[in-house]
C-alpha cells in the first residue's frame, strides 16, 4: 500500500536524492537508482511505477492476515510442484525497466526465476490485498502493468473492506473478470490451485467462528 503526492520544486531542491517521504513522489529515477534506494533504506518498502519510487505505508491487521493466508494456501498446494511462492518481500521487474512491483503474493513456475537473487521476471499468478486507500490505484495502473507481463495468467485483488476477491484471467486475446464472495470456491486454472473464499479470510474480523481461547 502506498500514498501518492507530489513535491514542489522547492521541496525537491531541499530533499536529498535518497530521501523519499511517505506520501511524496520525487522526480523520475532509473531502475538502478531505485534499487540503491531500497538497499539504503531497509526499514521501509518501496515500489517503482513508471519511473517513480513510492514508499509503501503499513497495513492493517486484516491486511497482514489475508496476505499470510494467501501465501499459506499457495505454499501448501504447490509444495510438491515445480513452482515457487513469494511474499511481498520479492519484487517483480517488468521488461520495460521502469516498473518494479511487489504484490502481497506471487507464484512462478518458470525455470528462469529459479535461484533468483534480487527480483523475479516470469510470475504466472499475482495477488494484491487491497485497502480503502489503494483500491483504485491497484485496480488501475497496477492491474494494467500485471496484465502486460506475458507470463501472468491470473491476478487476484483481495478486498479488506468486504469479503470479496476479484479474479482476472487471461484468455486467448482478452481478459475476463469474476467476483467471488463468501461461500464460493475459487480455482486458479494456471496452477491447479483451488480454495474456499472463507479460507483466505480465516482469523480476520470477517471470521465469526474465530474466538479467543478461554
Amino acid at each position: 500500500m502506498y500514498e501518492i503526492g507530489v513535491l514542489t520544486d522547492g521541496e525537491q531542491e531541499k530533499e536529498k536524492p535518497m530521501a523519499i517521504l511517505p506520501g511524496k513522489q520525487k522526480e523520475r529515477i532509473s531502475l538502478e537508482e531505485f534499487f540503491a534506494l531500497v538497499e539504503s533504506d531497509p526499514e521501509h518498502r518501496y515500489e517503482y511505477i513508471e519511473g517513480y519510487a513510492y514508499m509503501m505505508t503499513g497495513g492493517t491487521p486484516d491486511h497482514s492476515i489475508i496476505g499470510a493466508n494467501m501465501n499459506r494456501i499457495f505454499g501448501e498446494q504447490l509444495r510438491k510442484r515445480p513452482c515457487i511462492v513469494y511474499n511481498s518481500d520479492v519484487y517483480i521487474e517488468l521488461s520495460d525497466k521502469t516498473n518494479c512491483l511487489c504484490p502481497d503474493a506471487s507464484v512462478s513456475c518458470d525455470r528462469r526465476d529459479r535461484h533468483a537473487v534480487k527480483v523475479i521476471h516470469y510470475p504466472c499468478v499475482v495477488a494484491e490485498v487491497l485497502s480503502s486507500g489503494t483500491k483504485a490505484h491497484d485496480r488501475g495502473i497496477k492491474s494494467e502493468l500485471y496484465q502486460n507481463i506475458p507470463t501472468v495468467q491470473e491476478i487476484l485483488f483481495i478486498d479488506t473492506q468486504v469479503m470479496r476477491i476479484q479474479l482476472y484471467r487471461r484468455e486467448t486475446d482478452y481478459w475476463t473478470m469474476r467476483n467471488f464472495t463468501q461461500g464460493d470456491t475459487l480455482e486458479l486454472t494456471s496452477v491447479s490451485v483451488h480454495f474456499p473464499i472463507a479460507e483466505v479470510y480465516e482469523k480476520t474480523t470477517f471470521d465469526n467462528t474465530f474466538t479467543d481461547e478461554e
